[in-house]
């Protein structure tokens, strides 16, 4: 659900994705971002000089930088990115500046079509039509100006292209125009631009490294999962990888189970009726898998929420159940576009460590307090540190404003007595809960936001009639609270093994010991050092591959294996091991019981190193 509110905020409040103000916001929220767009710009400028015939998309300034779309005469090649760079540095150096132009709308469309950018005309056509079937008259444009070159654009920009900072052209990549399969695929050129040239050096550093780190290269590296054309955004989990999973599904159950939840299990496939109630139907009908069976309409759920509900209305409740906790690890699926689909970060089906608590008013503080305990121990499983920001109520809400406000002051006193770092972010709440969003930085400093707290006073409880017997007999509405720590699993793995670089704590690694016996005549101890380990629950394999001992070394350390334990006469003779790390640490022999059990110790330690 928490992976879910976030989009439906998206679907609510942003945009049509490809409408004309979509297409024409250029992201410039702050300066940086007026630098990057500014940017775009002169990319733009230096495209049109090289490829005259060049036709404009769009240019926004993004996170870490900028890019434009263009249609070309044919695919651009590397040399190609030093040439417009080259271009660029000479706009840079002449220091033209960003002039601002407001002309009718029709005449913006003359000026377009004069220059045959049937793109820009397209984007002031739809204005033009949104403003009519409005009954409104006609915007004025704007047109942003540096030296020869003009682009329509609502701004921010510099004062002028001398202010635009050290820049680096990064890629090139295909992108649909307006994000729609059946339109033309143009070319996306993505860059960026810092205040300083230290700060763009840190940033390329940090991309090369990200590279190396890439989950999807390790996956297969690490022989995790792999991804496949038969199931488009979908992950087929390798052994390792499934291990990784059930390590972290149980570390989160037995947290669960000392907190007092209770599991469930939902159907997949479900009646349109129960999406038409959540709302979810005509909100996110289009994000759904859909089928027909029997003359009746189902689909395949993307969210847990409605399904908790229903459970909670099986029976009548009394004061005295509350509150109620139900986890679920639930498969979802959601339509997502395919160009959209991003390895394990984004993909169509998923399963979230979902969690949906049943709460009376005057029990929601101390609730909301152990979730912000249980959200940092698990974080803590990871050496992760959990920020938190607060999101209060939007101007367009729904429910019961004296219960808003006092939801509001339970979570903000419940955040003040657990001491966690938090800021306020005023009016961003969904329409029927306020929140408290969670983020991480990995090792790389990159900002993960990773699930949400949210406290919903309308959705489950009015759309399901949700209610419980109070000690006077009466019929009241119980506060519905959504939580995931880990959110998709999927996308969570996927973090972890670019935080760790595939390097992971012993406690989740796949494998966390390989022994490797140095002759043919080491097999069958090796085997039983491998029962002892075992024995202790730990993930042992054996290499009885027919390599040199010093490249079953390189292939363990390769794997990333936390140890390495080499066996010999000498080791079997004495019932003894010297596990080496993954680092390069040769550690003292000790008997075989005795490192089980350290092993064994470690691993339920569940420390991040």
């Amino acid at each position: 659900m928490a992976d879910q509110a976030q989009h439906e905020e998206e679907i609510l409040e942003a945009p049509a994705r490809g409408s004309a103000e979509e297409l024409l916001d250029a992201g410039a929220h702050d300066p940086i971002d007026a630098m990057r767009h500014s940017a775009a710009h002169v990319m733009a400028e230096a495209v049109l000089d090289l490829f005259p015939g060049a036709k404009l998309g769009i240019g926004p300034a993004i996170a870490d930088g900028f890019y434009y779309d263009f249609e070309l005469p044919r695919p651009l090649t590397p040399d190609d990115l030093e040439s417009i760079e080259e271009r660029m540095r000479q706009s840079v150096a002449a220091d033209h500046r960003f002039v601002r132009r407001e002309i009718p709308l029709d005449d913006a469309r003359v000026v377009a079509e004069g220059q045959a950018q049937t793109y820009k005309v397209e984007i002031l056509a739809d204005l033009a039509e949104r403003a009519a079937a409005a009954g409104e008259t006609p915007p004025v444009t704007s047109f942003y100006e540096h030296g020869p070159f003009s682009d329509l654009c609502k701004g921010p920009h510099v004062e002028s292209t001398g202010r635009i900072g050290p820049f680096k052209l990064l890629s090139v990549a295909g992108a649909y125009w307006r994000g729609d399969e059946k339109r033309p695929m143009l070319q996306r050129i993505y860059g960026t631009v810092w205040a300083t040239r230290e700060e763009l050096d840190r940033y390329l550093w940090r991309r090369a490294e990200a590279k190396k780190r890439d989950h999807r290269r390790l996956g297969v590296q690490l022989d995790l999962f792999s991804f496949h054309d038969i199931s488009p955004g979908s992950a087929f989990w390798h052994p390792r990888g499934q291990r990784i999973w059930r390590t972290l599904e149980s570390a989160m159950r037995e947290l669960q189970e000392r907190r007092g939840y209770e599991e469930i299990s939902t159907p997949i496939l479900v009646h349109k009726k129960l999406w038409q109630q959540s709302g979810h139907w005509d909100l996110y009908g289009d994000n759904m898998f859909r089928l027909e069976s029997e003359g009746q309409e189902y689909s395949l759920k993307p969210m847990n929420c409605p399904e908790s509900a229903v459970v909670y209305r099986s029976r009548l409740r009394s004061y005295r159940d509350l509150p109620l906790r139900y986890n679920e690890y639930g498969r979802l699926h959601r339509n997502e576009r395919s160009g959209t689909l991003s390895g394990l970060t984004r993909v169509r089906q998923f399963i979230q460590d979902d969690a949906h608590l049943f709460v009376r008013p005057d029990q929601l503080a101390a609730e909301i307090e152990a979730l912000l305990g249980e959200v940092s121990e698990a974080y803590s499983w990871f050496g992760l540190e959990p920020r938190f920001a607060f999101a209060t109520k939007p101007d367009k809400a729904l429910g019961d404003p004296m219960l808003w406000e006092r939801a509001e002051g339970l979570i903000r006193d419940a955040l003040d007595r657990t001491g966690v770092n938090y800021v306020v972010k005023s009016k961003d709440g969904t329409f029927y809960a306020p929140k408290i969003d969670i983020y991480i930085d990995d090792a790389l400093g990159r900002e993960w936001q990773m699930a949400t707290i949210q406290v919903d006073l309308v959705m489950l409880p009015e759309r399901f009639d949700l209610t419980y017997i109070d000690e006077h007999g009466a019929e009241q509405r119980p506060i519905a609270i959504h939580r995931a720590i880990y959110g998709s699993l999927e996308r969570f793995i996927g973090i972890l093994v670019e935080h760790f670089a595939g390097a992971f704590p012993l406690w989740v690694a796949p494998v966390q010991a390989v022994v490797i016996p140095i002759a043919d005549r080491h097999l069958e101890a090796a085997g039983a050092l491998a029962a002892v380990l075992r024995s202790r629950g730990l993930r042992v394999e054996v290499d009885d591959s027919d390599g040199r001992m010093q490249n079953k070394i390189r292939v363990a350390q390769e794997q990333k294996v936390p140890y390495m334990i080499v066996l010999g006469d000498r080791e079997i003779e004495a019932r003894t091991a010297s596990p080496r790390t993954r680092a390069g640490e040769q550690q003292p022999p000790e008997g075989w019981d005795d490192l089980a059990a350290r092993l064994a110790a470690e691993t339920s330690a569940r420390r991040p190193d």
